[in-house]
């Protein structure tokens, strides 16, 4: 699926980004959420709610997908890319996220903020353009 998009670069600044601060984390194996959860708390971001998208989730509009518990999925099998989708967070904690995310043992995923177009896509197309975007990148770097 084809979504009219353009990449924006996220600053540093205290500006709240769109959405209902929620993180939806994609595909991570139980030990990988419970790591991400630890994460979140010691980088002082434990408050966020938490989604772990499931098998099930994956046709789903992101806008219902954050509407659930906090912690809902966790535990649960979820095959899909792993990817994690924040909304609401500022700019600043985006950054602090994505540095403690690097400096750890956690796998390499996509990154994306929600937005007032993308929340309505369902999961299954943020994720495809999400690899699409990343292997632009990939291609993009190797032609320099």
């Amino acid at each position: 699926m084809s979504h009219d998009k353009t990449l924006t670069k996220v600053e540093k600044s205290a500006d709240r980004m769109y959405g209902n601060r929620n993180l939806l984390v994609c595909g991570y194996k139980e030990a990988e959420q419970k790591a991400m959860l630890l994460l979140l708390q010691k980088n002082k971001l434990g408050s966020c709610p938490v989604i772990f998208a499931t098998n099930a989730d994956i046709q789903k509009p992101l806008k219902e997908i954050l509407q659930a518990d906090n912690r809902y999925g966790h535990g649960e099998i979820s095959e899909m890319k792993k990817a994690v989708i924040m909304s609401g967070f500022t700019q600043k904690q985006l950054h602090t996220l994505m540095a403690a995310h690097k400096k750890s043992k956690l796998p390499r995923q996509h990154w994306a903020a929600l937005t007032a177009t993308s929340e309505n896509w369902s999961l299954c197309d943020l994720l495809e353009e999400l690899e699409a975007e990343a292997e632009a990148i990939r291609k993009q770097k190797s032609n320099r």
